[in-house]
């Protein structure tokens, strides 16, 4: 019997979004999967088109494009700005004449030429929104300036045309039904199950750790200024992962801030499905969210699960999504404000019976907040479309 096919659409690195990643391995074996990204990506049994990363060869393409892109969203030419996106035109030309069951359309970046292929097929669209678009950066004014309104068009006009739509939070989905009146399931960023335990806690050396890629919106140098409020028991180790070339400058920063202090040490980045192992050697994971926009006070990344699968405790600013999962599973410590004295107050007032208690809260939610629990939402969902 000839399997239904789905063309997941996604325009970032696959390899480098776990989010994306997952869902591959979770539908592969089921169904015949072609994917389209940036990137070099391999999986058995999935055909991948590796679209076209088109950057400007000399600094005046690259102002012409700007200007060009800059006039067509203050004059509110919406629909030619999105339709001369480079990779937009790459995926209508490669795939209009295939036929798939079920498109996934990741971020709404995907989501008009998803439907546009849909239309030809009759194929199903499911769309998967990583963040809340309209208020993504709603901090900067020319955010809000050309974004803002671009993205609100594209909500307005192609999200009722959806047949399935998921997110990664509660509060970002409640943002989607209020604004747009769009039902959206939540599909959490977990990672697979790990079979680990909680390591001990050694009351004179008490290891945090903090991974995750290296953005100067993220304001990495609160946790080393954070070392200086902190007990001589706690160390930190950063496991940074630089993403981009343009963020080497604002690693060295970060390099030599750490250097006069000898509590805190730089440490290589491991591959994605190794995080969890190899970081159940520490205590306490720790995340400190800047509220600079939406999308950061609704945050609820990778690393927060990963944490929990590797059985550490947790360290956090009250974000609401984060703060939500550690008051219900019993497994760190929540600040009381956004502030660095008010998580050192937090992490020098814990005792080792404390940490180790934390542990056991991540200890017991690892199975529930778990990719294998969302493999089962998302095939659900799949079924459900292609059934429909």
């Amino acid at each position: 019997m000839k399997r239904q096919r789905i063309l997941i659409l996604s325009f970032t690195q696959i390899y480098r979004t776990p989010r994306v990643y997952r869902q591959i391995v979770f539908l592969k074996d089921l169904y015949e999967l072609v994917v389209a990204g940036f990137g070099v990506f391999e999986a058995e049994g999935v055909e991948f088109h590796q679209l076209t990363e088109v950057r400007p060869r000399h600094i005046a393409d690259r102002f012409l494009r700007k200007g060009l892109r800059i006039l067509r969203l203050t004059s509110r030419q919406f629909e030619q700005y999105y339709w001369s996106i480079p990779e937009v035109r790459e995926v209508l030309a490669t795939f209009k004449g295939s036929q798939y069951d079920v498109i996934i359309a990741h971020d709404l970046h995907t989501l008009p030429v998803a439907l546009a292929l849909a239309a030809n097929n009759g194929a199903k669209v499911l769309l998967d929104a990583h963040e809340y678009e309209p208020r993504h950066f709603d901090n900067s004014w020319r955010f809000r300036m050309l974004y803002q309104p671009y993205w609100d068009y594209i909500c307005r006009r192609y999200l009722p045309r959806v047949d399935a739509m998921i997110t990664v939070c509660q509060g970002i989905a409640d943002e989607y039904a209020r604004v747009y009146g769009v039902a959206c399931d939540v599909l959490t960023n977990a990672p697979f199950y790990e079979d680990l335990s909680p390591g001990p806690t050694d009351a004179e050396c008490i290891r945090l750790i903090h991974h995750g890629g290296l953005h100067p919106s993220r304001k990495l140098e609160n946790m080393i200024f954070l070392m200086d409020r902190l007990d001589e028991r706690f160390h930190l180790d950063l496991m940074l992962l630089l993403n981009s070339p343009r963020y080497a400058r604002y690693l060295q920063q970060l390099k030599e801030l750490a250097s006069r202090r000898p509590r805190i040490q730089f440490c290589e980045p491991v591959p994605m499905p190794e995080i969890a192992r190899s970081i159940n050697q520490y205590d306490l994971g720790i995340y400190l969210m800047s509220p600079t926009n939406f999308n950061n006070r609704m945050a609820l990344p990778n690393k927060l699960f990963e944490f929990i699968q590797a059985r550490l405790a947790v360290a956090i600013w009250p974000s609401t999504e984060m703060a939500r999962i550690v008051r219900e599973h019993g497994c760190g410590v929540i600040a009381a404000d956004f502030t660095i004295e008010a998580i050192a107050e937090k992490l020098n007032s814990l005792s080792v019976q404390e940490i180790e208690r934390y542990k056991l809260g991540s200890h017991q939610a690892a199975r529930i907040l778990s990719a294998e629990n969302n493999c089962r939402i998302l095939r659900g969902i799949i079924a459900d479309l292609i059934g429909a």
